[in-house]
């Protein structure tokens, strides 16, 4: 076959897959399988890259890369990723194996890397197979993903390799003023107004004047939440913590306030409904707390800063959505809902707040 010919029937998605080229970095490569690729298929994922599912030799592979008009730090975030992934090994927080990264955009245009396939499904919406029918299986869901918070919180960066993947000097002082400034940043949009984000201003005052006094430094994956975690259909269990992207030195009990975030009891303010259904048996988010300082032996009277600062920072993320749709590059109705979860994220701040 001419190199410059593509294997037969395989899709390159628009461009995204330089399949001569990378078939022959895969080949040169110590991953699983065997030969060239032989069926590709493109996974559902986040807006912010692409995955796809590679057969070779009957072997499965993952492949992620970032989506085809690159950011300016498109190449960068992807080669943290895998870095992550690399540093994660033989630890006992549940994510995919890393098989191989490539930082040449020769290949295929971006940097991307290959890794392992989970098995299960990534929770949004209805829930599948037995977590849709049986009791245990859901109450089983949010201990599953308070361990695997702790365990990555257990992971002593310095000793990973990982010591230099943030800035952790002073890190609860400046979260406030880093998350403000992006959040007007998105000012220079036409038709977005910060202002138009309730609470914000209160619910970072607080923040300032609260800082708990025990301060830790860790990994933080960033944004722990249930489509960022893939659920065993085998067992009611985690089989890996996927989309690593925002990952960073921080006080690891961030991750428990964005898990928090993503949780729903009665007491909540109006406007948003539970992202799972069905919502029942999830037990409560005090019970969530109580086995995060159990398995971490952290002072859990900090966690209202925590969950405060989840409902700010997840918010502040958003409102890009919003400042997005307001530029015409994302739907106007999917900014309107988005700015509505991140309305709901500062009003529920505000209600932690007021204790």
């Amino acid at each position: 076959m001419p190199a410059d010919t593509p294997p037969a029937g395989l899709d390159d998605f628009g461009g995204l897959l330089d399949w001569p080229r990378l078939n022959a970095w895969i080949q040169a490569q110590d991953i699983p399988g065997a030969g060239p690729v032989t069926g590709v298929k493109k996974l559902k994922g986040g807006l912010a890259n692409s995955v796809f599912l590679l057969d070779r030799g009957g072997e499965a592979i993952v492949l992620r890369r970032p989506p085809k008009h690159l950011r300016p730090n498109s190449n960068e975030t992807m080669l943290r990723e895998a870095r992550v992934l690399q540093a994660l090994a033989g630890s006992p927080v549940p994510h995919p194996d890393f098989y191989a990264g490539c930082d040449d955009p020769e290949v295929i245009g971006a940097a991307f890397y290959l890794m392992q396939p989970l098995e299960g499904f990534a929770p949004m919406g209805e829930l599948k197979g037995d977590y849709a029918t049986d009791s245990g299986w859901r109450a089983a869901m949010g201990p599953e993903m308070v361990r695997a918070a702790a365990a990555l919180a257990a992971v002593d960066p310095a000793a990973v390799g990982l010591a230099d993947l943030g800035k952790p000097d002073d890190w609860h002082a400046r979260q406030v003023a880093r998350w403000r400034s992006q959040l007007e940043g998105y000012a220079t949009t036409p038709g977005y107004n910060p202002k138009d984000l309730p609470h914000f201003d209160e619910v970072g005052q607080w923040l300032s004047d609260h800082l708990p006094t025990e301060r830790r430094i860790g990994l933080i994956h960033g944004d722990f939440q249930f489509a960022n975690v893939m659920f065993s259909l085998a067992a009611p269990r985690i089989s890996g913590v996927i989309d690593w992207e925002l990952t960073t030195l921080g006080d690891p009990m961030l991750d428990l306030g964005w898990i928090l975030t993503s949780w729903w009891e009665d007491g909540d303010p109006p406007g948003k409904k539970p992202l799972v259904s069905p919502w029942r048996d999830f037990g409560s988010r005090a019970d969530l707390i109580r086995l995060y300082g159990e398995l971490t032996g952290r002072d859990m009277s900090a966690t209202p800063w925590f969950f405060a600062l989840g409902c700010y920072k997840l918010a502040c993320l958003l409102e890009g959505t919003v400042a997005a749709s307001k530029a015409g590059k994302v739907p106007a109705e999917v900014g309107e809902s988005v700015h509505g979860y991140a309305t709901w994220l500062t009003t529920k701040a505000r209600q932690i707040i007021a204790g």
